[in-house]
């Protein structure tokens, strides 16, 4: 299972997500919200053998390529309305794709959209919500039972350790996202919680790796 620790602001967070051996850790780049850091922070950061993850929201690919120099990232996830030619920009292999699936009134929209973006990502994130992320909100996991897009998927929206297990048993994704599930305030994560969150995602993995 392929676990990302989101929303990280702090050292220690960043430290212990390494401990646990989560494969990715992700810095959010948007100033309105309450887990937003800076280029410097980011980049201060040390975050040893995990993928680094920068969520973008409003910025182009000439700002995105930029940042992703700066704090020294591996992939961008696209939280905005990026355009696929603004990912093709950034390097396909780079980008990570946020849809949200509570936006579509049918399925096959959706499957039109992770089509339409298949050549410009690497993976899929599938939020809840309508937009942003962090919300604590969960979709219904049992709709995304059949979905077989075109590259491996992250599940997100609210998940933490007493609800992931039964996510991923319903929807199996190839990996999971965490961030407000596992925090006692926005940007400060609970280390009792990530480790909880970890052990439960695992105890359902499907056996996809990096």
């Amino acid at each position: 299972m392929l676990i990302k620790f989101c929303g990280l602001t702090r050292q220690e967070d960043v430290d212990h997500a390494a401990s646990l051996g989560a494969a990715m850790c992700g810095f959010i780049f948007h100033p309105r919200s309450p887990r937003g850091v800076t280029v410097a922070q980011a980049a201060a950061l040390n975050s040893g053998s995990m993928l680094r993850v920068g969520v973008f929201v409003n910025q182009g690919s000439d700002e995105i390529r930029r940042i992703m120099d700066e704090a020294r990232l591996d992939y961008a996830q696209l939280h905005g309305h990026q355009s696929v030619e603004c990912a093709r920009a950034i390097g396909a292999e780079r980008v990570i794709r946020v849809l949200w699936p509570d936006r579509y009134t049918h399925r096959a929209l959706l499957y039109n959209d992770l089509q339409r973006n298949a050549e410009a990502c690497a993976y899929y994130l599938l939020d809840a919500g309508l937009k942003g992320g962090g919300s604590g909100h969960k979709l219904d996991w049992s709709d995304l039972a059949s979905l077989r897009p075109a590259h491996p998927w992250l599940l997100a929206g609210g998940l933490s350790a007493a609800n992931v297990a039964k996510a991923v048993g319903m929807c199996a994704p190839a990996g999971v996202d965490f961030n407000s599930g596992v925090e006692d305030a926005p940007g400060c994560k609970n280390r009792e919680k990530m480790a909880a969150a970890f052990m439960a995602a695992n105890s359902k993995g499907n056996g996809y790796s990096l």
